[in-house]
This record gives structure tokens, C-alpha cells and sequence, in this order.
């Protein structure tokens, strides 16, 4: 029997989390192009962020992948390339673990960088610290639930029978909240932290994870300008050159 509460989170939530993530992103991109930024920090402290920004990026990237795959990519689909529940299984916990801690790591160090370096404390505001809040919420419950569910405390849970085939049913339109009625609450807790987060995405500098450097492929040849005939040297222009006056 499923309960009011469960309707909720399992139904109402998730589709509340994408109409305001779709809403808000086309909202700020066009009423706030320029605020559409990481607001970088570079300029003033750059020996921590070399290490603490890759760290956290790619380690980020990995964590999505492996979260598309476990929830978009069936069970079947796995087991019909011959890729056992044991193996796949394996893979999943010590890719996960690895990624999920070194995400954690590198956040830690942005977190800690913005907190002791008074001109990045300075540029940090109200709403980057609210964002921290939810990144690291979802990001331990995330870990913690790799833990609990991979056997290394507490029995081994296959999440792909449950949570995986929940989120499919969201996107086609035929949400089915038994399934996560039936988890183990920390993947409840996950799934909950990870919409929050999606639902306050559009209102923070996490809006810079959908901006690509594209129109710089395309962009005109940078047109240098001479000071004067001792500038010129042999004459002869080369590809992309173009002389003036």
C-alpha cells in the first residue's frame, strides 16, 4: 500500500525537480547571461585550486557516468553483453567509492581554499555556501550508501532492481514509487539530496556544467596590429595575419 507521503517523494518530487531544473535553467540563461559563470577565483589563490578543481571535476565526471549507467542502463542489457550481477557489481562499488571519495577529497579542498584565503572568502557569497550544503549532503549520503550497499557493512542490495527501474518510470511517464518504497533509506536519502540539489542547480554557479567553449572554435582570426616598420620583419604574412594601414 503506498502511503501519501510516498506519492510525494516518489512522484510528485521528482517531477517538481525537473519542471523547476528545465524552468530555472531557461529562465536564467536568458535574464542573467552574464552572471551565467563560475565566477573564478583563479586571480587570487592558484596552488590549492590546481589541485582541489581537476581533483573534483574529473572525479565528478566519473560519478556522473556511473550513476547514468546503474540507472539508465538496464540489468538485461548488462547481462546480455555478458557481464555478470557479481562483476558488474564489483565494478560499480570500487569505481564508485574511488570517484565518490576523491570528489569529496577535492570539495573539501575548494571548501577549505574559500574559508582561509581571505580574497576568495571575500568573493564567496551567501548562495555559493548554500550550494556547498547540498553538494556535500548528497555527496557523503551518496558514499554512504555505496558502502551500506555494497556489502562492506551491512548485506549486499542491488539497487538496479528497484532504484534504476523507478527512475526509468519517471521519464516514461509511468512513475512507480513501490519500487523506492522498497529501499533501504539511505538510497532514499540519496535520491532526495540529488533532486534537491538539481532543484537549486539553476539559482547558483553549478549552471557553468552546461557551458561550452564552442563559438570559440568558430571564433575570427585575432587581427595584431603593427606599431610601426620595425615591427613588420620580412613582410611575408603568415596564415591568419592580416596587416593594417
Amino acid at each position: 500500500m503506498i502511503t501519501a507521503p510516498q506519492v510525494l517523494l516518489w512522484v510528485v518530487l521528482p517531477y517538481v525537480t525537473i519542471t523547476v531544473f528545465v524552468a530555472g535553467m531557461i529562465w536564467r540563461f536568458r535574464t542573467d547571461k552574464f552572471g551565467w559563470t563560475t565566477r573564478s577565483s583563479e586571480l587570487y589563490e592558484r596552488k590549492m585550486l590546481r589541485i582541489a578543481s581537476p581533483l573534483f571535476h574529473f572525479a565528478l565526471l566519473a560519478v556522473v557516468l556511473g550513476h547514468i549507467m546503474g540507472l539508465v542502463i538496464p540489468e538485461s542489457w548488462t547481462s546480455g553483453l555478458g557481464i555478470s550481477e557479481n562483476t558488474y557489481h564489483l565494478m560499480a562499488v570500487s569505481l564508485g567509492l574511488a570517484s565518490g571519495a576523491c570528489v569529496l577529497v577535492g570539495l573539501a579542498f575548494l571548501i577549505y581554499r574559500r574559508s582561509t584565503v581571505r580574497a576568495v572568502s571575500s568573493a564567496t557569497t551567501g548562495n555559493d555556501r548554500f550550494m556547498y550544503v547540498f553538494l556535500v549532503a548528497a555527496i557523503c549520503l551518496g558514499l554512504l550508501t555505496t558502502v551500506y550497499g555494497s556489502g562492506l557493512l551491512g548485506e549486499s542490495y542491488n539497487y538496479r532492481e528497484t532504484v534504476s527501474p523507478w527512475f526509468r518510470s519517471i521519464f516514461l511517464l509511468d512513475p512507480k514509487p513501490e519500487l523506492m518504497a522498497e529501499t533501504p533509506f539511505s538510497y532514499q536519502w540519496h535520491a532526495v539530496a540529488g533532486m534537491l540539489v538539481f532543484i537549486i542547480w539553476p539559482f547558483t554557479r553549478l549552471v557553468h556544467a552546461f557551458s561550452a567553449p564552442i563559438g570559440y572554435v568558430f571564433r575570427p582570426y585575432v587581427v595584431y596590429r603593427s606599431k610601426g616598420k620595425q615591427d613588420v620583419g620580412s613582410g611575408v604574412l603568415s596564415r591568419g595575419e592580416e596587416r593594417v594601414g
